[in-house]
């Protein structure tokens, strides 16, 4: 059984990090790929992220309000 680090993605070019503001996705569910995952807020907006790949959530690394450097794993699927 493999595991994808998912990281916090650069939503812009002068986006150095952002804050989650919500997991749409608890540890244990199902996702697939492309499936919104989370929410982040940059700078300039919010924006929904998609899953990187198929599986099951195994472990959520940032809490909802938490402020993310961006490349920093965030989650494991």
């Amino acid at each position: 059984m493999s595991v994808t680090s998912v990281i916090l993605p650069k939503l812009g070019l002068t986006m150095d990090a952002g804050r989650l503001i919500a997991w749409l996705k608890r540890e244990g569910d199902r996702v697939e790929a492309g499936e919104i995952l989370f929410e982040v807020e940059t700078d300039k907006s919010a924006m929904e992220v998609e899953s990187p790949v198929s599986g099951y959530v195994r472990r959520l690394l940032v809490s909802a309000g938490d402020e993310v450097p961006v490349a920093q794993v965030i989650a494991l699927i």
